[in-house]
């Protein structure tokens, strides 16, 4: 039995966007109780310690919006009239206007409107004082981008001299962000003209003869040459972003140290051009203890990210040490180009060498801990070793996406949607994030008791203040590099599951972010970067969200895990939506060999998900699927049916109106563990499994290059049709 919520308290929470109930995923209505709405609402920065106080806040909440002029962001998309609401007191309605709007290409336009001729589209009363919304139109032909505006009232007239009147009061004046945008966003039938095809494989998990136990930049660059000389022309991977790999210890690639750099792990320190000039990082990599040690890392079927960066923490450092010490000409300039497009990169280096010295930014104080760093809080061969290797590391992944973008979209990035706790983005941008509340997900029938995913969620009031500069710096990271970028989460640019601190992830509930100003974003810098988005969508996710991708242009993701039934009468296998990016699972998902022989099953009887019961009813359900999956795609009997089912089943999505289709090459060889199981950090061993297969193998074997070119030639076939 649910608290009851007191009416006020229903709608000041409803006022500042958050829900106050939701249907879940049987179709329940859930009420939030009132200990996590007063939660959320102090997390977002609502004075207020109890319901008894929530009339009150809620009027000075209405009073401080209708006393700013401007919201701090508006959206002008193209193609459709620019305008942006305007409020001001009633009692200013016969004042000027002045406005001014700067562009981003250096231009300046402006002028001057009376008020009373601006229509009013809406009129409010706040403690006896009224107030007008109206609408301030703009030029039309603002070019895309992001502008600054400008506005101050000013009375027609000023007052008698000598005396003050409600007239004399300061003039308001305010600035706001404004947002022109594509109305979707970028496609790209001039470098892919659609029905393209590719592969998925962590890059950690790609194992081969000659790396030191997990995949590097240039081994993904081996593959993605591999897989154009198939037809194919994506190779999509997850998170390659900078992890705490020491203390903290996070390996999980969406629980990254910072969403703007890249992760050194995977540099391949063989091309770094500072090799040749360096005999000590030469002897250190040629020592007879490394290469020991590098075998048994390759051997090893799970990846140790801790004794593996160790071991290749000392040459880097050694590499680090000759560059600064005697960079050549060429690599001087190179070095100053990348600090040019990455300002952060210094304090980004200060901030790891300051965490390997005092450990997490959480226990430091002072000064250290609101973000001034002096030399003596980190040793300055630690920082120099970070900046370093961001600077290699951004090298290597450029090279790599120009590389690939040759064949067309080229490398499929992820967006992961937060960051440790205890990582860089949380210390220097603390404002952009809400504490005092972790995002995650609500009970749904894999994980009934909730997940709660342990990260601080974006603060949707305080990205907006700040004109989203961090939302702007993460995208861009990524699109320089991506052909297409996975929006992980795709649902909470409309609204995220926030639980507050301490409670169970079964007592939260949802808040609303600014979603049309998120996509506009999305619109304008996929654009500028040539990225294709798409949208994971799986799930519960309400229709508002895909209608809103549909319209933007992102597109859909297609599991045909999630898409396949047993019942009589309909066909096994779910319509593949035209436009979606295809695949038979996903890295939280149960392998096609695995979802073959209910093995998930299994597994989530284990967890406890489910009890004896529910798993024969499992079970039979996944009996009349496959016999389904028999008829439809007319497998005959035989041996090795699995592996004909599964090879059956890409065909299948080859041939449809997927605009991408991903091949999970972990399903060429009937890998039957999951990368990831959701909702189970402590429990199982999740991103660290290594393939089964090396990549020598992989680039060998005649009868998956077969499998291989027959996709190409029906992804071919659908193009030319």
């Amino acid at each position: 039995m649910r608290s009851e919520v007191p009416p006020p308290l229903r709608r000041l929470a409803r006022y500042c966007g958050i829900k106050t109930w939701y249907f879940d995923n049987y179709g329940r209505r859930c009420h939030a109780p009132a200990e996590t709405l007063l939660g959320i609402l102090r997390s977002l920065g609502v004075a207020i310690d109890d319901a008894e106080q929530a009339e009150a806040a809620l009027a000075d909440e209405r009073r401080k919006r209708w006393d700013t002029p401007l919201e701090p962001v508006a959206v002008a998309w193209e193609g459709e009239p620019a305008r942006i609401a305007l409020r001001l007191p009633e009692d200013r309605a016969g004042d000027l206007v002045h406005w001014t709007l700067r562009t981003e290409q250096g231009g300046e336009v402006g002028g001057t409107l009376a008020a009373e001729a601006l229509p009013t589209r809406l009129r409010a009363e706040l403690a006896g004082r009224r107030y007008l919304l109206k609408h301030l139109p703009l030029p039309d032909a603002l070019p895309a981008g992001y502008h600054q505006l400008s506005i101050r009232l000013e009375p027609r007239e000023p007052a008698a001299s000598g005396r003050r009147s409600k007239r004399s009061r300061p003039a308001p004046a305010a600035d706001a962000l404004i947002i022109r945008a594509p109305g979707r966003a970028y496609d790209a039938p001039d470098v892919n003209p659609g029905n393209a095809w590719g592969v998925f494989l962590p890059l950690y998990a790609l194992k081969s003869a000659r790396n030191y136990g997990a995949g590097h930049f240039g081994e993904l660059s081996r593959l993605a040459d591999w897989v154009n000389s198939l037809g194919g022309s994506i190779v999509a991977t997850l998170p390659l972003l900078a992890a705490f790999l020491d203390e903290p210890h996070e390996p999980s690639p969406y629980a990254p140290a910072s969403r703007l750099f890249w992760n050194e792990f995977y540099l391949d320190m063989e091309s770094i051009p500072e090799l040749e000039r360096c005999p000590e990082a030469r002897r250190l990599l040629e020592a007879p203890e490394f290469a020991a040690a590098a075998e048994r890392f390759r051997q090893e079927r799970i990846v140790d990210y801790r004794e593996q960066m160790r071991l290749r923490r000392e040459p880097l450092a050694a590499l680090a040490r000759a560059f600064f010490r005697e960079p050549l000409p060429t690599r001087r300039l190179a070095f100053e180009q990348f600090l040019e497009r990455n300002p952060a990169a210094s304090d980004y280096a200060a901030f790891r060498a300051a965490v390997e010295k005092s450990g997490s930014w959480h226990g430091w104080t002072g000064s250290r801990r609101d973000g001034l760093l002096t030399s003596a809080d980190y040793d300055a061969e630690a920082r120099q070793y970070h900046l370093y290797v961001q600077f290699v590391a951004e090298e290597q992944v450029n090279a790599l996406a120009e590389r690939m973008r040759r064949g067309g979209p080229g490398l499929y990035l992820d967006l992961p949607l937060g960051v440790h706790p205890d990582s860089y983005d949380v210390w220097r941008h603390r404002e952009q994030f809400a504490h005092g509340v972790s995002g995650g997900a609500p009970p749904d029938e894999f994980f009934s008791r909730g997940q709660n995913w342990g990260f601080a969620p974006l603060h949707p009031r305080r990205i907006r203040q700040t004109q989203y500069r961090y939302v702007i710096q993460t995208l861009r990271q990524l699109m320089r590099q991506a052909g297409m970028l996975r929006i992980d989460h795709v649902m909470w640019l409309h609204r995220l599951y926030w639980i507050p601190q301490g409670a169970a992830a079964t007592a939260g509930t949802y808040v609303h972010y600014p979603a049309e100003e998120l996509f506009a974003i999305l619109c304008l810098e996929s654009h500028r970067h040539r990225t294709r988005l798409v949208g994971e969508d799986l799930g519960t996710v309400p229709e508002i969200v895909r209608r809103a991708m549909t319209r933007r242009g992102l597109a859909r993701m297609y599991v045909m895990q999630f898409a396949v039934h047993g019942a009589a009468g309909r066909p096994a296998i779910d319509p593949v939506p035209a436009g979606a990016v295809a695949s038979l699972n996903t890295h939280d998902t149960p392998t096609f060999a695995a979802f073959w022989e209910a093995l998930d099953v299994e597994d989530r009887l284990a967890m406890d998900l489910v009890d004896a019961a529910g798993a024969e009813e499992l079970r039979r359900q996944r009996d009349a699927i496959r016999h389904a999956l028999r008829g439809q795609l007319a497998l005959s009997p035989g041996e090795d049916e699995r592996a004909r089912a599964c090879a059956a089943a890409m065909k299948h999505l080859a041939a449809g109106p997927a605009s991408v289709v991903l091949v999970n090459l972990e399903d060429l060889w009937g890998e039957r563990e999951p990368q990831n199981t959701p909702g189970t950090h402590l429990e199982r061993v999740n991103w660290r499994r290594k393939g089964a297969v090396a990549l020598e193998e992989l680039l060998a074997r005649d009868d998956w290059r077969a499998l291989l070119s027959e996709i190409d030639a029906l992804r071919r076939a659908r193009r030319s049709g």
